[in-house]
């Protein structure tokens, strides 16, 4: 065979192995269409004027509404033709809010707004509108302490836990040991939302950096001791107990600088934790002189019964008995029984009646105004 009848050949073996096929031409190269992503949903946006706007993407939803701790609170939002909800409140207050949107009838967060409020069961967002001049409670150009996250094994509750430590300005740069106060949070909040939301790490750095409050350093537990909610709060209230003085105490003067005296110690707490602090505190003279209750969850006569029973001694070990409660609060006639009550037994304190309910506006005021009070 000659090279052209060979060549011929061989053509005729591809086809056959190709099935009788020609082979696919060459087509030129193209590249995907580039991914769209959504343009993002700015909420809320902050106006000089201080009205604010919020927006919310939900093409499919029938009704919208944000609700938020400013008057008139629920505001219906209106869709657009993007399907964008969107309402503008205010002008507003300086202050810190809270806010949720309702979206046929689901609360919920602000997916725009990653500042949300630690709770048991996150539902709502934060807004933050600073003062001018600034609040005690505003992020100011002072010195500022470490917030510090901890996880522990609680042996008395058998289980994994976590605080938070405030330790005040130069806390790393010194030998200096501090006071500590034991700060608890209410019922639906926990360990992290007296400073993600409460503000106590810049309320303590504003009043050390005026020398209105002696540096300290705060802890902050979580008050949910109890598992599930058999035998109420009093049954948390002893779990707590156990956690804070068998684990959490030990764990904070072994790993931080700290006075160990009960002059060097404050328990102070709202709503629940100011029942905890309450209760701890009068039954634990030995271990608290300073004791603060905002908006309590007060104990009954039985639960702190020495420390009523024995008013001279009860007197003497205590450096400060603190109670406030807004006239608005729910938990107002309680209060209003309990201060009674250590007046019927002579017990010395310090009653604060202030305008407001229960909620946090009041809180951080009531803090910024015994932390100057504490270790003096």
């Amino acid at each position: 065979m000659n090279t052209t009848q060979l060549q011929a050949l061989a053509f005729s073996c591809l086809l056959f192995t190709l099935g009788g096929t020609s082979l696919p031409s060459a087509e030129p190269a193209t590249n995907p269409p580039p991914r769209r992503f959504p343009v993002p949903v700015r909420s809320p946006e902050i106006q000089p004027d201080r009205t604010v706007t919020f927006r919310l993407s939900a093409p499919r939803a029938t009704e919208v509404v944000v609700s938020g701790q400013w008057a008139n609170g629920r505001t219906p939002m209106q869709r657009g033709s993007n399907g964008v909800w969107s309402a503008t409140v205010g002008p507003l207050e300086p202050g810190v809010y809270e806010y949720s949107f309702s979206v046929d009838g689901l609360t919920m967060i602000d997916p725009g707004n990653p500042s949300i409020k630690p709770m048991r069961e996150p539902r709502t967002s934060i807004l933050h509108i600073p003062g001018q001049p600034p609040l005690v409670f505003d992020f100011q150009p002072v010195p500022h302490g470490t917030v510090r996250h901890h996880t522990y094994f609680s042996k008395p509750l058998d289980r994994q836990r976590e605080l938070v430590v405030y330790t005040p300005p130069g806390y790393d740069q010194t030998r200096t040991k501090y006071p500590v106060l034991y700060l608890q949070h209410g019922m639906g909040d926990n360990h992290a939302t007296w400073t993600v939301h409460g503000k106590a790490h810049w309320i303590l750095d504003n009043l050390i950096a005026q020398k209105r409050a002696k540096p300290m350093i705060i802890v902050m537990m979580d008050g949910h001791a109890a598992t599930s909610w058999t035998g109420g709060l009093t049954n948390n209230t002893a779990l707590f107990e156990r956690d804070l003085l068998e684990e959490v105490i030990p764990f904070v003067e072994a790993n931080y600088r700290v006075r160990k005296e009960p002059a060097s110690r404050a328990l102070v707490g709202l709503s629940m934790g100011g029942g905890q602090a309450l209760t701890i505190g009068l039954n634990h003279l030995d271990i608290f002189a300073w004791v603060g209750g905002f908006s309590s969850a007060v104990p009954s006569q039985e639960a702190i019964k020495t420390a009523l029973d024995q008013p001279q001694s009860t007197n003497r070990k205590l450096k400060l008995l603190w109670i406030a409660c807004g006239r608005s609060d729910f938990l107002i006639k309680n209060n209003q029984n309990f201060i009674s009550l250590l007046e019927s037994k002579g017990i010395r304190h310090e009653w604060v009646l202030t305008d407001g309910g229960h909620t946090w506006p009041v809180w951080r005021q009531y803090l910024a105004e015994i932390a100057p009070r504490l270790f003096r």
